[in-house]
This record gives structure tokens, sequence and C-alpha cells, in this order.
């Protein structure tokens, strides 16, 4: 077999994906196909998906009524007003679904994988022997990854539009890290209006007809505690005073530390883990909460 080729989806790529449809938040529910790529020229959304996803209510679990973050401090609220750059983390985040879990029920092996999943975002095994036994699993071709793109393109959590457009527009820079892969987060970067160079993600990698070859393990979100190094390795390189990490796993929980995230703010609105929450400095449940403590939205600051 010919040696593994690392596959792109920026549009500068000759095998890039193109952005696919995703649902807004409420105050700006609008569906958007884009299939600008020659690789997707019949991409379409299912109607049944859209509608699902533009309807979705965020839950509000009765556990968070004991969570002592639910309300911020001052010193929490300083520190998210004052932010150089967030960092988001993007399966249930950003989007309303696990990017890997998605890929492997269009694969065929959606419990399997789906099982890992949770034991990683839990923190209860390594989070690289959950993303090698996941993908294990899966073994997706680069015409698989293609298709499921089309045919299930990732959801956008209600808000989150919204916010990384008023974070852009107080001149904070936004990032994805992420343990998910960089081919399914891309049509969501570009979506957003973030720039490919602010993600960093997984790589699928795969042979010269398309076939499944791994995936790249020098990508510091591919073992545990990589959300931290790459958080850190950020700070450096950018200079950035302060800099915030939201999250729903345990892995963006490790981002707080010293050179790392100033502050973690855990996002509950898809999944609610309690482990986690309990230890974020804040916790919300709508992106909402978030907008509404920006400076542009505060008057009175």
């Amino acid at each position: 077999m010919a040696s593994p080729i690392n596959v792109r989806t920026s549009a500068r790529h000759a095998l890039s994906v193109s952005p696919l449809s995703s649902v807004r938040s409420p105050q700006t529910s609008q569906l958007a196909i884009r299939a600008a790529n020659p690789l997707f020229p019949c991409a379409k959304l299912s109607q049944a998906r859209a509608v699902v996803a533009a309807a979705m209510d965020v839950s509000k679990h009765p556990s968070s009524s004991c969570l002592a973050n639910r309300q911020p401090s001052k010193e929490v609220l300083e520190t998210w007003r004052n932010a150089d750059a967030v960092c988001f983390d993007v399966d249930s985040t950003v989007c309303l679904d696990e990017g890997i879990d998605e890929l492997a029920d269009f694969c065929g092996a959606g419990q399997a994988v789906a099982e890992w999943t949770t034991k990683a975002m839990t923190g209860t095994i390594p989070f690289e022997d959950a993303l090698a036994a996941r993908i294990s699993l899966i073994k997706p071709s680069l015409s698989q990854v293609q298709d499921c793109l089309e045919k299930r393109p990732p959801r956008i959590s209600p808000g989150i539009t919204d916010l990384i457009k008023t974070l852009i527009a107080n001149n904070t820079e936004v990032f994805l890290v992420s343990g998910g892969f960089r081919q399914m987060i891309e049509p969501v970067a570009f979506e957003l209006g973030i720039p490919t160079e602010n993600i960093i993600a997984n790589r699928l990698l795969f042979g010269t007809s398309g076939e499944y070859a791994g995936f790249d393990t020098t990508e510091p979100t591919s073992r545990s505690g990589g959300k931290a190094v790459a958080v850190q390795q950020i700070r450096q390189d950018r200079g950035y005073k302060t800099l915030v990490m939201i999250g729903d796993g345990a892995t963006d929980l490790e981002a707080r530390q010293p050179g790392g995230a100033d502050l973690f703010i855990c996002y509950a609105g898809v999944q609610m883990r309690e482990a986690v929450a309990a230890k974020a400095d804040w916790t919300v449940f709508e992106f909402q909460e978030l907008i509404s403590e920006l400076p542009q939205f505060n008057t009175s600051q």
C-alpha cells in the first residue's frame, strides 16, 4: 500500500470538503447549504434532522440547582470580559453531536463507539486509549467521511454563532480545540468564520486510494492532557494575557493549568457531566448567559 496521505478539508486543498449546513440559534434560525466544492455537487440536508435541531430545547437538569458555580464570581466575570482568546471544544459544545459518534453510526459501529466516547469524556480511561479503540472500530475510508459530512452535516448548537460573532466584535480571538477530527471540523469553522489555522484537532490519514490508514498520533489532542498542551502552545505562540476554555468534558477541564487557560467554563447545554461541571469556574446551560456578560451587552460598565 502506498504511504498514507494527509487529507485536509480547507478550500486550498484539492480534496477539500465544502462547509455544510448547520442549525443556527433560534434568534437567527435559518438553513444555509453550501456545496461549492465539486466533491459534493448534490449535497443536501435531511429536513428531518434540520427540524429536530432547530426545535431542540436545551434541557435544564434538576441537578444544576445544586451547583455553586451557576452564578459566576466577580473575578470570573472579570476574566471572561477581558479574555484575549477563547478556546472552544467542538463536540457537544460548538456542535450538538459527538462527531466521531456520528461517523461511527454512519459506518455501522455506533453503539460500541458511543460507549468508548462516554468513558473518554468522563475521564475514566486515558483519552488516547479511547480514541484508538473508537477509530479502530470504524476504520472509515475517505469516501465514507465525505458521505457522512454530506448526509449528516454537523449541527451547530443554539446561540454559538451569536457568541462567536460577539467575541470577534470585541477583538477576542476564537480557537477550536478538539479531540475530534479536522476533516469533520473545518466545515464548522468555515460556517462560524473561524480561520483554519485556529483549529487544533486530530487528523485522519488515508492511503492513495482513499482507504483508511490510521490517524496522526503527533497531534497533541490525540492523547490525555493534550488540550492543556494545545492551549499552552496557543498562549505561548500568540502571547495572550488572558485565555478562557469552554467545553463539556474532562479533557476540556484539563486545559485549566498554569500557562494554559485562566478560566474553564463548562457548557452543559448538550451534555451534563456533573463531575466536570462541579469543578468548573462557571457552568452555563445557554450561550446567551455568556453573551449577556460581554462588554458591549453591558452598558453599565
